[in-house]
């Protein structure tokens, strides 16, 4: 109940904000002015009667609810931050002195004059929030960028060195991201020729039944050491136990709190059910230190797939050398970016946390608005190196 409050003030204040900046300085007749109140409240309840409608639609219905609902609210979203972003300018701009020379001055301002600016202002700001959603929307669907990255360790074994693993996480399939986008990543990672493929979770927002089309092209996948998959929050939103099956259909080995050793034991590769995985099943309370065995061998590599980067306190206790993780999307868009560190110690990118390694991925997808400003999609290719 507590997490609708939150999101039911979360839309308020998106769609209330955007409709008080914008509807009252046009001065529109009333019944032009209520036609547009109304309006945007048919445009903010639109993602709640899209849940519950996509549930009864199919085929090309569905697919034009998705899109006009997702659309709309990231454009609302990015527009609400635009305005939000402008106003607080102004207040900064005007500051005490801007205050004081009014108060000296006896005519009071034009309001005309000043309607007149915040309309030419509001357009521009709109003008400007559907350049940004472009932009945002081109970086969602493009095929996801190749970011390669080398991780040092001073004691890595000799078997690992040049060791390349291709990394990739949060697919998303689901309302908006079909089979084609599914298709372009895996061409993408096929393209690499990585030793290893590692897939860090939130695979799909949907059943089996519905989303096994969209996601047949990851079957295609092989590498030398195989493909090794890890459960995310979203798994468990849309049936982890038959998505876990799906996943071993399509070729993954699936790790769930355990691990397996590669490169003659030279390499222990493990992975956790999601951060969170507990409160849905209790068989999948995430443990990191479990997925090592009573007996890991001494001076192997320790690699960890764990979904989100908290788990990266787990992980250093436990003793890895080095964490994947995803979950962020490396923010998406602002404002969510700036609100991650609230929950997340990582947003994207390599870090060091004591000594243990963690690595950041922005995700190949998307979820809900198509968009992606400032944190373009990216599909991982890690090699290991000694020094």
């Amino acid at each position: 109940m507590s997490f609708l409050a939150i999101i039911l003030g979360i839309a308020a204040l998106i769609y209330g904000y955007t409709g008080w900046r914008l509807i009252p300085p046009v001065q529109l007749p009333l019944p032009w002015n209520l036609a547009a109140w109304f309006g945007l409240v048919l445009v903010a309840t639109l993602p709640f009667v899209s849940f519950f409608l996509r549930q009864h639609l199919d085929g090309i219905w569905a697919s034009l609810l998705s899109w006009l609902t997702y659309l709309s609210l990231g454009f609302f979203v990015l527009l609400c931050s635009l305005l939000l972003l402008r106003d607080l300018a102004w207040l900064l701009w005007a500051g005490l002195d801007h205050l004081q020379a009014y108060a000296r001055t006896l005519a009071p301002p034009d309001p005309t004059r000043r309607n007149l600016v915040l309309q030419a202002a509001n357009l521009g700001t709109v003008v400007v929030a559907l350049g940004v959603a472009g932009y945002g929307f081109y970086h969602a669907r493009r095929r996801p960028r190749v970011d390669r990255i080398e991780v040092r360790f001073p004691d890595l074994p000799p078997a690992l060195e040049g060791l390349r693993l291709v990394q990739f996480s949060d697919v998303h399939a689901g309302p908006t991201i079909k089979r084609p986008q599914v298709e372009a990543m895996v061409a993408a990672i096929e393209e690499l020729g990585a030793d290893l493929i590692l897939f860090t979770g939130d695979l799909v927002d949907g059943s089996v039944e519905d989303l096994r089309f969209e996601v047949e092209p990851l079957a295609r996948l092989r590498a030398p050491l195989g493909c090794y998959f890890v459960t995310g929050n979203h798994e468990y939103y849309s049936g982890v136990e038959a998505w876990i099956a799906e996943a071993s259909r399509l070729g993954f080995t699936v790790l769930l709190n355990e691990h397996r050793l590669l490169c003659e034991g030279q390499l222990l590769l493990a992975g956790v059910t999601d951060y969170g995985g507990g409160d849905h099943l209790p068989a999948h309370v995430s443990d990191p230190k479990a997925a090592l065995g009573e007996a890991p061998p001494p001076g192997a590599l320790r690699l960890l797939l764990a979904h989100q980067p908290r788990s990266i306190f787990a992980a250093a206790e436990a003793g890895y050398h080095l964490q994947l993780s995803g979950h962020t999307h490396g923010g998406q868009f602002v404002p969510w970016k700036y609100f991650i560190p609230l929950q997340q110690p990582y947003i994207e990118g390599l870090h060091r946390h004591g000594d243990t390694w963690v690595y950041v991925n922005r995700g190949a997808g998307y979820w809900g608005p198509p968009v992606r400003v400032g944190a373009p999609s990216e599909i991982a290719l890690i090699t290991l190196r000694r020094g």
